[in-house]
């Protein structure tokens, strides 16, 4: 027969498989819950699923070895005030790397942008060449990696250019004297921008060559805003369209804005 000693014991025992089995059956859900939440496993998101796993084994594990400690009446208070106070402790010191973490779950839980885009942050802009849990990188045009970290990013107003395509939209401002023709030079930028491989134009998908015109003292200014196939080389097709635009300008006779003392002299060679 058993006594109570033994019965005891077993009791112990059985809590402890089932507090064993409850953290295992937890952090299954808890996997499950976080593939559905990143939606997709892509590599990057992987890599960032297995740090966040780690990080939740850590502390349902601890959690678990507590409470069968706590079952089998072994004093736990010292453990408990000493993990209280090195959590607290090491709270402090990686407060800024669980603050990346947690926006870096937000920017991915949340599809602000993926690998690929490009986006605007304040007055950076580049490409998303990498996201991972505490930091995302950024190419910029002239091939610099900029990297981030993610709790910034949450912090900062975010433009994503190109919204989860390879296309978006820039513009390109021209300057031109305001004694000149306004509807002929902007007949010569859309000649220019129409014979560019890398400019879009297909009015069904609303792809369309628009103009803004500013008048400011002897200068008009026309902007052009038109959409692009390659957005990660924006700068370099803008200087090739600037390029061809300024030979056009030339051939069409359409100067640049001449200074008040020389107009004078400007206006009548022109006679």
């Amino acid at each position: 027969m058993l006594n109570l000693t033994d019965t005891t014991l077993i009791y112990q025992i059985l809590q402890a498989v089932i507090i064993g089995v409850g953290a295992f059956l937890l952090l299954k859900i808890f996997n499950r819950l976080l593939l559905r939440f990143a939606g997709g496993k892509t590599d990057d998101k992987k890599r960032i699923m297995r740090n966040v796993q780690r990080f939740l084994q850590l502390v349902v594990y601890s959690i678990a070895v507590i409470l069968v400690l706590w079952i089998f009446e072994v004093d736990v208070t010292g453990l408990v005030a000493g993990l209280g106070v090195g959590a607290l402790v090491i709270g402090f010191a990686l407060k800024d790397i669980i603050e990346n973490w947690v926006s870096g779950l937000l920017i991915i839980s949340g599809k602000t942008y993926k690998i690929g885009d490009v986006v605007q942050v304040g007055t950076l802009k580049g490409v998303v060449t990498e996201i991972s849990l505490r930091t995302t990188t950024l190419k910029t045009y002239d091939r610099n990696k900029i990297i981030i970290p993610n709790s910034l990013l949450v912090k900062e107003k975010i433009v994503n250019l190109t919204g989860g395509g390879s296309e978006t939209v820039t513009s390109i401002i021209f300057y031109i004297d305001y004694v000149f023709d306004i509807e002929k030079a902007k007949v010569a930028i859309e000649g220019v921008l129409r014979n560019n491989p890398n400019v879009v134009v297909d009015k069904k998908r609303k792809r369309e060559i628009r103009f803004l015109v500013r008048s400011k003292e002897w200068t008009t200014e026309i902007e052009s805003l038109f959409w692009i196939n390659e957005p990660e080389n924006e700068e370099f097709i803008k200087s090739r369209i600037m390029e061809i635009a300024k030979k056009k300008f030339e051939e069409e006779k359409i100067l640049p804005p001449i200074p008040g003392l020389m107009r004078k002299d400007f206006l009548e060679s022109r006679k």
